[in-house]
């Protein structure tokens, strides 16, 4: 784990955080303004969709994509690396890269969805809540998807990740790093999609969401999380819509 890939990766992780952080901080409050202006960080951190456009928008997603998802694959990224000294296999960089790749797809959409809420008057311009019936309805969706045959499918090739390489492996890094990708995807999508619920750019909620996927991907874990959190997310859009009526 002290290669310098590695020591990249978690330096990549442990950045996106960082300026996550920044970000969600008000630009007056953050030391950062005596060196870039305080009307630079300002320009930067306020990301309302009407002000910020696509652009920027997808940028801030990616940005949250790569700090959530970068840890949850991190068990598998050791398995890679296993695999890479018995083999001839390149380091991980490559591998990183194509899952990563699949995470932006994801942000573009993400960053679109976003937009079309505001513009729709379902979401506020911050990106801190959806109107209760679209929250409620976030909220079935995912718990609905925690029970499906596709999640348990990619929860269980993200639970045995020796499996999976072994299964691909001669596909090349880019490819298996692409296919690991969307075998996350395939996990995670629906969670990822509450920030629509919780606020975009949460740091609590972004927290919360990280360390729930990591559980849902250990092998001994995993299982007595994934179908409770289905039974707590549709109890939450229950409550949600109890108080609409």
């Amino acid at each position: 784990m002290g290669a310098p890939h590695w020591l990249a990766l978690f330096g990549m992780i442990l950045g996106a955080w960082l300026l996550l952080y920044l970000m969600a901080e008000p630009a007056g409050l953050r030391d950062a303004v005596a060196v870039y202006g305080r009307d630079y960080w300002r320009d930067f951190c306020t990301l309302t969709p009407d002000a910020a456009g696509f652009a920027r928008m997808a940028a801030m997603w990616a940005l949250m994509t790569a700090a959530m998802m970068a840890p949850t694959v991190l068990p598998a990224l050791a398995t890679y690396e296993d695999l890479r000294h018995a083999g001839a296999a390149p380091r991980p960089g490559v591998l990183v890269a194509g899952y990563l790749a699949v995470w932006l797809g994801y942000s573009l959409l993400a960053a679109a969805a976003q937009l079309a809420l505001f513009s729709a008057g379902l979401m506020d311009p911050l990106g801190q809540r959806a109107v209760p019936v679209l929250s409620a309805f976030l909220l079935a969706g995912a718990g609905v998807y925690q029970f499906a045959p596709m999640k348990e499918a990619c929860l269980s090739r993200c639970r045995r990740p020796l499996v999976f390489f072994m299964q691909y492996w001669d596909e090349g890094p880019w490819r298996n790093g692409l296919r690991l990708g969307l075998v996350c995807l395939g996990c995670c999508w629906a969670l990822m999609a509450l920030a629509f619920v919780g606020g975009v750019m949460n740091l609590a909620v972004m927290g919360l969401a990280t360390l729930i996927m990591v559980l849902e991907k250990l092998p001994g874990i995993g299982r007595f999380v994934t179908r409770p959190l289905g039974v707590v997310l549709i109890a939450a859009a229950a409550l949600r819509l109890a108080t609409i009526v």
